[in-house]
């Protein structure tokens, strides 16, 4: 299992965390996300036999956020 921290901007209140792990756990070989809305850091388990990091960087983006 690997993990990957991203900084995410625009996240402003509990439904963008929900929306960001929303989009993630969708993505086939994540095993959990964990989003603090304070900081914007994103932290993602994933089987990088399964899913590419590009991945994650293109889901947030298409749910309206932004990867630092």
């Amino acid at each position: 299992m690997e993990m990957i921290t991203l900084d995410v901007t625009g996240m402003t209140c509990m439904g963008c965390v929900a929306s960001v792990k929303r989009v993630l756990t969708a993505l086939s070989g994540v095993s959990q996300v964990d989003v603090v809305l304070e900081t914007g850091k994103v932290t993602v388990s994933y089987d990088a036999g399964q899913v590419q990091t590009a991945q994650f960087k293109q889901a947030i983006q298409d749910a309206g956020f932004q990867v630092a």
